[in-house]
C-alpha cells in the first residue's frame, strides 16, 4: 500500500495484510464484504481471494490500491468491533459479498446460514438490498425471492429442486403436524398430505453442533412413528451429489405411504 512499508523479505500473512488495508482506510474505514463475514464467523463464505473490502465515508478521496476494494458509501452502516478491528454489521456485509457474486449457489448458501443461526432476518436482509445500491443485486434478489417461499435453508431449495424431478404431487413445506388428539407431531421440511408422508431434510453436523439437536430429532422421530406417519430422512448433501436416487427414495416412500392407511393427522390451517 502507498506509504505502509512490510519489513522483512516473503508475503504478508493475512493478518498484515488486513492490518496494512486498515492504514491505508484510515480512522474512518470498516471491513465488510467476505472477510467481515469470515471474521463474524460465517462459514459458507464465498471465494473471494485476497480481496479485502472497505467502506469509507463518501467524501474520501480514496481508491482501490492491488488487493483493497474501496468503496465510498453515504450509508456506513453500524460498526462491530472483533478483535480489535471495525467491522460493518453483519447483515450489510453479507450483502456487499453477495452483491459482488454472479454465481447463485454460493449466495443461497451465504444468506441460508445467515437466516438460520439468527445473526440476521429475511426481514433486515430485504430492508438493506432495497436501501442500498441497486448495483449487483440481481443475484440477492432472486436468492430474497426464492427464501421467501418458506423455505429458510439451502438445503430446503435444493429438497425443493429435487422434488420437482420426482412427478410426485406438491407437497406442503414447513406446515405443523398435528395428531388426531390435537396435540403437535413435527414441522416437516415437506409434508404430502394425500397419503401422510413425512420428508425430512436432516444435516447431521447441524444436529451434533446443536445443543440437544441430536435429542430433538430422536423425540421428533418418536411422534411421527407414535402418530403413524412415515417419514423419509434425507441428508443434504445427497440432494446435490445423488439427486437422481433421492428421487427414487422419494417416489418409493411415496408409493409405501400410499400402499397403508392415512395416519389420522393434519395440517394446522
Amino acid at each position: 500500500m502507498p506509504g505502509i512499508v512490510l519489513l522483512f523479505n516473503g508475503p504478508p500473512t493475512r493478518e498484515q495484510q488486513i492490518a496494512a488495508a486498515m492504514l491505508y482506510g484510515g480512522e474512518s474505514a470498516l471491513i465488510t464484504g467476505g472477510e467481515a463475514c469470515r471474521i463474524h464467523g460465517l462459514r459458507n463464505v464465498p471465494e473471494t481471494g485476497e480481496e479485502i473490502h472497505l467502506l469509507v465515508p463518501h467524501e474520501r478521496k480514496l481508491h482501490n490500491y492491488g488487493f483493497v476494494i474501496v468503496e465510498r458509501t453515504q450509508r456506513l452502516p453500524r460498526t462491530v468491533h472483533r478483535g480489535g478491528r471495525p467491522l460493518a454489521e453483519i447483515t450489510r456485509a453479507t450483502l456487499d459479498v453477495c452483491r459482488r457474486q454472479t454465481e447463485v449457489r454460493p449466495v443461497r448458501a451465504l444468506m441460508s446460514e445467515v437466516i438460520q443461526r439468527r445473526y440476521s432476518s429475511f426481514e433486515r436482509l430485504s430492508h438493506e438490498l432495497a436501501q442500498g445500491s441497486q448495483r449487483g443485486s440481481a443475484v440477492p434478489r432472486l436468492v430474497l425471492t426464492e427464501l421467501a417461499s418458506g423455505q429458510e435453508s439451502i438445503a430446503e431449495i435444493d429438497a425443493r429442486r429435487v422434488w420437482a424431478r420426482s412427478g410426485l404431487p406438491e407437497p406442503m413445506w414447513n406446515k405443523k403436524l398435528y395428531d388426531e388428539a390435537g396435540a403437535y407431531v413435527a414441522k416437516p421440511d415437506a409434508w404430502f398430505d394425500d397419503v401422510g408422508l413425512a420428508w425430512e431434510v436432516d444435516s447431521l453436523s447441524f444436529h451434533l453442533r446443536a445443543v440437544g439437536g441430536f435429542d430433538r430429532t430422536l423425540a421428533r422421530n418418536g411422534r411421527y412413528t407414535a402418530a403413524g406417519v412415515l417419514v423419509l430422512q434425507t441428508l443434504p448433501s445427497r440432494l446435490r451429489t445423488e439427486p437422481d436416487k433421492v428421487v427414487a427414495e422419494l417416489r418409493a416412500a411415496h408409493a409405501a405411504a400410499a400402499a397403508r392407511t392415512r395416519p389420522n393427522v393434519r395440517i394446522a390451517s
